[in-house]
């Protein structure tokens, strides 16, 4: 069975069964939304011993505790989950717990790094141009782009920070626009 050597950071005991039943790792439970101080302190911790992932469900309580350790932590890495993936096969909501063991090996086999110290890479102006920030495909090419790149679902304002947060080039972001595009265009898809 495949070993993580850093520690994943999840919001809960289900996620945490879920990915000890993909792969072997240790992992941190925020408790959803109470992350608290000591969890943060003990995020902290293992960042300085082992290195984290943030590995938090694809929804805004996700999100929500993700850019929390991320303005607390600085460099911790992430790892996103697809929505498609993190569907209960009946009600509830989107969670890492209903994953497939795949589909987890998967999001953290991409893994990407938070850049402390960064460089702008990608002008607005290519954002617009593609049609990621203004326009009726929009969000549709937004979560197009975050499934490509692996760096999951945002707004317009998150994009561009988290582009840059990944230090994601602007031939990444061209190239996975052209396949976008190309399904955009493709009458079968």
């Amino acid at each position: 069975m495949e070993k993580i050597k850093e520690i994943i950071v999840v919001e809960g005991r289900d996620d945490t069964r879920r990915i000890q039943e993909s792969l072997e790792a240790d992992t941190i439970e925020t408790r959803g939304s109470a992350i608290n101080e000591d969890i943060l302190e003990m995020i902290a911790k293992a960042q300085e011993t082992r290195g984290v992932i943030v590995f938090t469900d694809p929804d805004f309580p996700g999100e929500k505790i993700r850019k929390i350790i991320s303005r607390r932590i600085p460099g911790v890495k992430h790892a996103f989950l697809k929505v498609e993936d993190a569907k209960p096969k009946g009600k509830g909501s989107l969670g890492i717990e209903h994953a497939s063991p795949a589909a987890i090996r998967e999001a953290l086999s991409k893994v990407y790094t938070e850049m402390v110290e960064k460089e702008t890479l990608i002008p607005r102006i290519l954002l617009i141009d593609a049609g990621l920030l203004a326009g009726t495909n929009s969000k549709k090419r937004r979560e197009k782009l975050g499934e490509h790149l692996n760096i999951g679902y945002t707004n317009g304002k998150q994009l561009e920070k988290r582009l840059q947060m990944f230090q994601i080039t602007p031939t990444e972001v061209i190239e996975a626009m052209k396949q976008i595009l190309e399904e955009e265009n493709d009458p079968t898809t």
